[in-house]
Order: C-alpha cells, then sequence, then structure tokens
C-alpha cells in the first residue's frame, strides 16, 4: 500500500522524510534515465561487437597463412575459431549499426591489420603507394563512422 493514497501516516519512509509518491516519482525518473542509459550504452556495444570482429577478421586472415592451405592442424583450427568468432561479432554489430556501414569498417579493419601484420610478420614490402591507399581505407573507415548516427 505504499502507493495506495495520500494518507499520511502510510506514506512516511523508515527516515519518516520522503513520502511514498515521491519515492514512486524519483524511481521512476531513474527508471526513465536508466533505460535511455542502456539504450546508449548498447548503441556504443555494437561499435566494440564491430571492432572485436574486425580483430578476429585479422586474426583468421593471418591464420589462413599459417595453416598453409589448411594444412597444419593447429592453425587450421584456430583460423576457422577466428571466422567464427569474427562473424558472431558481426551479426551482434548488425543488429544496431546499418549493413554498409558494418561491413565495410569490418572489412576495413581486417585489410589495415592484414596488411600491417604481412609487412610485420612475412616482411611483405613497404612502398609509398601501398602506405598511402591504408591511408585512404583509414579515411573511409573514419568517414563512415562519423557519417553513422
Amino acid at each position: 500500500m505504499i502507493l495506495a493514497g495520500p494518507r499520511e501516516n502510510s506514506q512516511k519512509c523508515v527516515h519518516g522524510r520522503i513520502k511514498a509518491w515521491e519515492i514512486f516519482f524519483i524511481s521512476r525518473a531513474f527508471f526513465v534515465n536508466n533505460a535511455l542509459y542502456k539504450i546508449i550504452e548498447r548503441r556504443k556495444m555494437h561499435w566494440i561487437y564491430l571492432l572485436i570482429a574486425g580483430f578476429f577478421e585479422i586474426s583468421w586472415a593471418v591464420g589462413l597463412k599459417f595453416s598453409h592451405g589448411f594444412t597444419q592442424i593447429v592453425p587450421s583450427v584456430l583460423t576457422v575459431a577466428g571466422m567464427v568468432a569474427s562473424f558472431y561479432f558481426l551479426a551482434l554489430a548488425l543488429r544496431s549499426l546499418p549493413l554498409g556501414t558494418a561491413y565495410a569498417i569490418w572489412t576495413g579493419i581486417g585489410t589495415i591489420g592484414t596488411v600491417v601484420f604481412g609487412i610485420v610478420l612475412f616482411k611483405e614490402p613497404v612502398t609509398v603507394m601501398r602506405l598511402f591507399c591504408i591511408a585512404l581505407i583509414v579515411c573511409g573507415i573514419t568517414g563512415l563512422k562519423l557519417l553513422t548516427h
């Protein structure tokens, strides 16, 4: 009967300072603010899911090189696990993000990471044009992120 009506004695809390209807409105305001906060945080989580998916894409792309055409068992298993994880986190991100934007950013992260790992691990050539093209990909990813609500 806390919210039942304007009876003075039934509306006092333990300390006798706050009335029940005040508690009702305060808790309701907290719930609404908390719900909005969760929506905003959920939206941010989808970007984090997309980033994680991109990292897993890098892992399976590099894993393909180490698996030697799926002839090495451990790298092959890790590559397939990376593929599954990458698609899983991409699917989570797509719950909220636009398909075209999410896919472009996902492949962009994978492309940039794979090029960097290729240069570092496999001694692939570093040229000015190659770095310029990577910079263009970074600009495209940044633009898509900024233009997506």
